[in-house]
């Protein structure tokens, strides 16, 4: 079991030249709005507010750098398919996203967020596949967990893992923020990456 002793908020950066120094290993955390990102580095950090929830998807618009005990740092970048948010905004958050998967040295590995009940959207396809063509490691992460019968979370993992054609290098964590299901597994698969 990984302690946490330190969560702290770094800075949030919309360009290259904000980017932390590269002193330690990060960990992207990607997924399409009110896919319960949020909620997700809160229950792992177990830090309630060290990111922000919002009933208002698309609220992230730079990526956040948060520390985690001085060893590592995750990165959550902007929600992606909020139709809300205009075409020029959508290109904006494409480039600082693209430019960090592609140019961050530090860059261990990419947390796929997709819930849990729901075959992954045409994005979350799209951003396996980006993370995948520049071998970028991912850990899928299917949130609410909690709100599948037991019967289904079988049927459902393997129409995830189907439908995103699932690398079987790649790790799969069925996460709840509310029971605090898969903290561990969630760890566990981020140390290890950054020890590669």
């Amino acid at each position: 079991m990984y302690t946490i002793k330190k969560a702290e908020f770094v800075l949030c950066a919309a360009w290259k030249s904000q980017w932390p120094d590269n002193d330690l290993p990060e960990i992207c955390l990607a997924g399409r709005s009110n896919v319960g990102k949020s909620s997700l580095i809160n229950t792992i950090t177990n830090h309630g507010k060290l990111a922000k929830v919002s009933g208002t998807p698309g609220k992230t618009r730079t990526l956040n750098f948060f520390n985690i005990n001085d060893e590592l740092r995750l990165v959550d970048v902007p929600g992606y398919g909020y139709a809300k948010v205009n075409d020029k905004i959508k290109e904006t958050f494409g480039d600082m996203i693209d430019t960090y998967l592609r140019e961050r040295d530090t860059l261990k590995g990419l947390v796929l967020i997709v819930d849990y009940r729901h075959k992954p959207t045409r994005d979350d396809i799209e951003m396996y596949k980006y993370a995948k063509y520049y071998e970028i490691p991912v850990i899928v992460v299917a949130t609410k967990e909690d709100k599948l019968k037991r019967n289904d979370l079988k049927k459902n993992e393997k129409i995830i893992k189907e439908t995103l054609d699932f690398d079987k290098n790649d790790m799969f964590v069925k996460f709840s923020s509310l029971y605090k299901t898969g903290v561990d597994e969630v760890w566990e698969c981020i140390l290890k990456l950054c020890q590669k």
